[in-house]
């Protein structure tokens, strides 16, 4: 079961940047519905489509390829396989997104996506009828509201920044003409749902009006006498952190790791690491640390802090055993010479954003034929050395497959160039059995991953001339 709460209001009071704000506070998945009313917008007019005729926009609707996407933790909306996540923020669009979102086809076309999502995560979805027909049974419904001369002046202010003419004037004609169409729809007016709170911004600031809504939040949630403790103890933060809806009932299934590979294979698998250790070493200044802590066998997590492409290859180069790794599915994508190469060289996709259980399973599959397994727990590759935040992924399968951890830590300079220093750290083995973890609940499993990514801190600040200790998180 999840937790949804949903967020209405009128044009530029601040949904899409105050949802994506509480949801990161929460940990919480941010949908944001107007991107896909403005991603129907968008094709429409690009296809030379008549908003106002509606039978040629349902006609039109056969077309339309729209997804959301969870790239480092932000949403992109794809149509067409496109990325138009900037493309639709223009006032020619929004006028469009709100022509098209009258149109009963249309609000039908996004009605079953939208609900998915809000099923499978914990979500904060924002809108004008979440509340009121999305979801109606939505844990808590707020209408977020300012005046119309306050969102013309943040929306003209956006606007700007990103470059674009429109003057202060048409901004705030454009948002008092959204409002009036949005209210006087006949499918799905913007309204306030009878159990939203309301909330109007007009006097405060971003910051401000975050901690009101996330403390609102909060408030509503601890009121619902239908949530389990279990629930409530999620919307406080103790889910799982790369965002998702969590993994609920995953049972412990303890890897074998008394199966080996094949002696052939083994010997193949060495024979070519020693090669390109030996290639490695002609482009970079390589040196590994704390091999004594390597295991000889496999069925093993090493958990890395993420710098570059190169990490697996790194981190595989001192180790005998041959490695499977999670990438995200955006990189089997990109062209199928590059997708075949990593696939060679152990990787298997996983979908961020969602909880994405069949990568768990390839996971399991990996350790129990005896590969190591490499995972980096940030999610995306830092580009000045320091560590982020820790994603809860590589807690949940060490938990569930009950194997131990190897921390690593991998420093090097700026970017990675021909004869750069690089430095592999590798800590002692983190053992599921030392800290009792002997299910898949989040309590237990945040406290695997803060130990986890603690030592991974450790290793990469150690002696690390290029990080600032007291800046790190």
């Amino acid at each position: 079961m999840s937790i949804n709460i949903a967020l209405d209001g009128p044009s530029g009071a601040g949904k899409s940047t105050i949802a994506k704000a509480v949801a990161k506070k929460l940990e919480y998945i941010y949908v944001d519905t107007g991107a896909l009313y403005r991603s129907i917008a968008l094709y429409m007019i690009e296809h030379s489509v008549d908003l106002n005729n509606i039978d040629n926009v349902k006609s039109a609707l056969n077309g339309v390829d729209l997804r959301l996407a969870y790239t480092d933790g932000s949403q992109r909306v794809l149509l067409c396989g496109e990325d138009v996540s900037d493309k639709i923020r223009t006032p020619e669009i929004s006028m469009g997104a709100s022509r098209v979102s009258a149109v009963p086809a249309v609000r039908e076309f996004l009605f079953d996506l939208q609900q998915n999502i809000a099923k499978e995560s914990n979500i904060i979805m924002d809108g004008r009828d979440i509340g009121t027909v999305v979801l109606p049974k939505a844990d808590v419904k707020i209408f977020l509201t300012a005046s119309a001369e306050e969102r013309a002046k943040r929306r003209f202010k956006e606007l700007q920044e990103k470059g674009d003419s429109s003057s202060y004037e048409e901004v705030l004609a454009d948002i008092k003409q959204r409002d009036y169409n949005d209210m006087h729809r006949d499918i799905a007016p913007l309204k306030k749902a009878n159990d939203a709170v309301e909330v109007d911004t007009t006097s405060l600031n971003l910051d401000e009006s975050v901690e009101v809504i996330y403390n609102t939040v909060i408030e509503e949630l601890k009121k619902k006498p239908d949530n389990s403790d279990k629930l409530k103890e999620d919307a406080l933060g103790s889910r799982d952190n790369e965002g998702n809806g969590f993994l609920r009932g995953l049972d412990v299934r303890p890897v074998d790791r008394s199966h080996k590979l094949s002696p052939l294979r083994m010997f193949i698998y060495n024979l070519l690491r020693f090669i390109v250790l030996f290639v490695y070493h002609i482009f970079y200044n390589l040196k590994f640390i704390g091999k004594e802590n390597i295991p000889k066998g496999g069925s093993h997590i090493f958990a890395s802090n993420h710098r570059s492409y190169a990490d697996p290859v790194l981190i595989s180069l001192a180790v005998r055993t041959p490695f499977s790794f999670m990438a995200k599915e955006e990189l089997f994508k990109k062209n199928i010479f590059f997708a075949a190469l990593i696939k060679a060289l152990g990787a298997f996709p996983v979908t961020r954003g969602k909880g994405d259980t069949s990568a768990i399973d390839t996971s399991l599959k990996c350790l129990n034929k005896g590969r190591n397994l490499v995972i980096f727990p940030e999610g995306t590759r830092s580009k000045d050395g320091k560590v982020g935040r820790g994603k809860t992924g590589v807690a949940l399968i060490a938990a569930v497959a009950l194997v131990p951890v190897i921390p690593v830590g991998i420093v090097f300079e700026g970017k990675l160039k021909f004869r750069k220093k690089v430095t592999v750290k590798f800590g002692k083995p983190i053992y599921p059995d030392e800290l009792n973890i002997s299910s898949t609940s989040p309590k237990e499993l945040k406290k695997l991953k803060h130990t986890i990514m603690n030592e991974i801190v450790d290793l990469v600040e150690a002696d690390n001339p290029y990080i600032n200790n007291s800046e790190n998180e």
